[in-house]
C-alpha cells in the first residue's frame, strides 16, 4: 500500500513537473514572511556545512538559500522535478531521493528546509521521515518545516488538469509537533499564518516549525 501511494506521488509529479515549475518556481516574490523565515534559517546554518532543500520541486527554495550565500543542495522524490530544478538552477546540486529512506549518510547536513514536503505523507510515514531527517542532520543541525494546517486528507483527481491524481494531508500543529519531538528534535519556535491572496496560493492556514537536532545526540531514541 505505501509503495503504491509513494509511486503514485512520484509519477504524478513527473507528469505535472512542467506546469508545477511554471506556477511555483517564482512564488517567493509574493511571500514576504517565507523569505524572512528562510533568511533566519540561512543565518542559522551559515558556515556550518551543506543545507538541503528537501522535497525541492523546481528548486526555488534552494535557489533562494543559495542567494543568501550558504552551501545548498536539493532532493525530491520525482525525477521530473529534479530535472527541472537542475535546468532552472545551474550550479546547485539536485538529486532524487525518498525522504522516508534518505540516500544520505548519518550526520551529513547542517540544515534541512522542507517546505510542504510532508503534504503527501500519512502520519506513520511522517514519523519515519522525521527520524530520517534527524539521522542525516549533523549534531546541532537545523530544521525548518512548513505544512498546511488542518485535519483532512484531500484527493485531487487531476492537478492543474494534468491528469496527476494526488492525495494531500493537512495536519494539526500539535500532531506535527509531536512527530518532530518523537524523532528527537528540540522545538525552537512554531509560527502560524493565514493564507496569502488567492492568486498567490491555495487558501489554507500554514505553519512553520524551527527545530534543532541536539548537539550531543546523533540518533533518536
Amino acid at each position: 500500500m505505501i509503495k503504491e501511494k509513494i509511486s503514485d506521488v512520484q509519477s504524478g509529479y513527473d507528469l505535472v513537473a512542467d506546469e508545477y515549475a511554471r506556477r511555483i518556481s517564482d512564488e517567493l516574490r509574493h511571500k514576504a514572511l517565507d523569505c524572512r523565515l528562510l533568511d533566519r534559517f540561512a543565518e542559522s546554518v551559515s558556515n556550518s556545512g551543506i543545507a538541503c532543500d528537501l522535497g525541492c520541486g523546481p528548486g526555488h527554495i534552494a535557489r533562494y538559500l543559495h542567494g543568501r550565500g550558504i552551501q545548498v543542495c536539493g532532493m525530491d522524490l520525482s525525477r521530473g522535478m529534479v530535472e527541472r530544478a537542475r535546468r532552472l538552477n545551474p550550479g546547485i546540486e539536485f538529486n532524487q531521493g525518498d525522504m522516508r529512506t534518505l540516500p544520505v549518510r548519518d550526520n551529513t547536513w547542517a540544515g534541512i528546509a522542507a517546505f510542504y514536503a510532508i503534504v503527501h505523507l500519512p502520519l506513520p510515514d511522517l514519523d519515519r521521515s522525521l527520524r530520517e531527517m534527524m539521522r542525516v542532520l549533523a549534531p546541532g543541525g537545523r530544521l525548518l518545516l512548513s505544512f498546511h494546517i488542518g485535519e483532512d486528507t484531500a484527493q485531487i483527481e487531476s492537478l492543474w488538469e494534468s491528469g496527476a491524481a494526488l492525495e494531500f494531508h493537512f495536519f494539526r500543529v500539535s500532531t506535527v509537533r509531536g512527530s518532530i519531538e518523537r524523532a528527537g528534535f528540540e522545538i525552537e519556535e512554531i509560527i502560524e499564518r493565514d493564507p496569502y491572496a488567492p492568486e498567490v496560493e491555495y487558501q489554507s492556514r500554514r505553519a512553520y516549525i524551527f527545530a534543532q537536532k541536539p548537539a550531543t545526540k546523533t540518533t533518536s531514541a
